[in-house]
C-alpha cells in the first residue's frame, strides 16, 4: 500500500510563490519511482505540471516551464513543487502521482491552489 500527503497549497496573490510537499508513505522508496504533480481544474481534465524519474529527470508541462521546479528528496521520501510568479490560470487541486512499472500509479488526495487578488 502506497499514501501519498499533499500539502502546502492555499490562496496568493498573482506573482506570488507557493511550496507544495508530497510525502510518500508505506511500500514506497521514491528513490525507485516516478514521481509526478499534475493539477486539475474546474471543468477541465488533469494535466501534467511536472515530473521527475526514477533517476531525476524532468520535465515539465509547457504552461510552467521555467516558473515551477519539481525535486524530490529520498532520505525523507518527499517530492516538491516549488511554484513562482504564480497566476490565476494556476488555480487549481494539484495531486501527486507515484508510478513505478509492475508496481502500479497511487496519487494523493490533492491539495487547493487558488491563485487571486
Amino acid at each position: 500500500q502506497v499514501q501519498l500527503v499533499e500539502s502546502g497549497g492555499g490562496l496568493v496573490q498573482p506573482g506570488g510563490s507557493l511550496r507544495l510537499s508530497c510525502v510518500a508513505s508505506g511500500s514506497i522508496f521514491i528513490q525507485f519511482y516516478d514521481m509526478g504533480w499534475y493539477r486539475q481544474a474546474p471543468g477541465k481534465q488533469r494535466e501534467l505540471v511536472a515530473r521527475i524519474s526514477s533517476d531525476d529527470a524532468t520535465n515539465y508541462g509547457d504552461s510552467v516551464k521555467g516558473r515551477f521546479t519539481i525535486s524530490r528528496d529520498n532520505a525523507k521520501n518527499t517530492v516538491y513543487l516549488q511554484m513562482n510568479s504564480l497566476k490565476p490560470e494556476d488555480t487549481a487541486v494539484y495531486y501527486c502521482r507515484s508510478n513505478r512499472a509492475g508496481w502500479g500509479v497511487s496519487w494523493g488526495q490533492g491539495t487547493q491552489v487558488t491563485v487571486s487578488s
